[in-house]
């Protein structure tokens, strides 16, 4: 009878063990989604999590107009910065961008693309108005002035360097990432200019699917 009472009190105490330990993983995993609700989605790693990039801006619109971010980011948005007279990677990057758009479009999922120059000196409102309709008609196009454009690009952290502005030919340079940003969470994740359009929206759904 002895054994028997023995191998029952193991037999509970493992129970138990188990129990508690499945208890603990997932009151771990409860914890993590509620940490992170994109947890699942997201590919890249940020220094200081995702709350360190991003915040309020204002710009200057395609009609000359003093706009916000909460004036512009009012659906899920796709941003990049970067400059009309650009003679390569941005034109490839939002025309990317918009692709991108286009297929989640198709799936009935929503996104604005939009383009802040980092090039206040050149890219007058209608400047930016002409690059971003040519790239597509639901682009919004956004400049401003010399601090109103180094204010955003500091909110998300962008790098960019204007060259001698004496040579009318001058280039600027800049990162180019491109942001995912929601009206109700801010920046929740970038992408590098590696990515397929196809790869982009596969991703880009993944937040939207998570954030409804």
């Amino acid at each position: 009878m002895t054994r028997v009472y023995a191998i029952s009190a193991v037999a509970l105490i493992v129970a138990m063990l188990t129990a508690i330990a499945v208890t603990i993983y997932m009151g771990q995993g409860r914890q993590t989604a509620d940490a992170d609700p994109f947890g699942q989605c997201r590919t890249t790693q940020i220094a200081g999590g995702s709350g360190s990039i991003g915040g309020p801006f204002e710009l200057v619109n395609a009609a000359g107009e003093t706009v916000t971010d909460t004036d512009v980011i009012t659906e899920p948005a796709l941003l990049y910065f970067g400059y009309t007279f650009c003679p390569d990677v941005c034109p490839l990057d939002t025309v990317r961008n918009a692709e991108a758009v286009d297929i989640l479009a198709e799936r009935g999922q929503s996104v604005t693309p939009v383009f802040i120059s980092v090039d206040p000196g050149r890219d007058t409102p209608e400047v930016v108005e002409a690059f971003a309709a040519n790239i597509h008609p639901d682009m919004v196009g956004l400049t401003g002035s010399p601090e109103q454009t180094h204010a955003a690009s500091q909110a998300y952290r962008t790098y960019y360097r204007i060259h001698d502005t004496d040579d009318e030919f001058y280039l600027v340079d800049h990162s180019t990432f491109t942001y995912l940003v929601f009206p109700e969470h801010g920046f929740v994740e970038f992408f590098r200019r590696e990515l397929s359009p196809a790869q982009m929206a596969d991703q880009v759904a993944c937040f939207v699917e998570a954030a409804s």
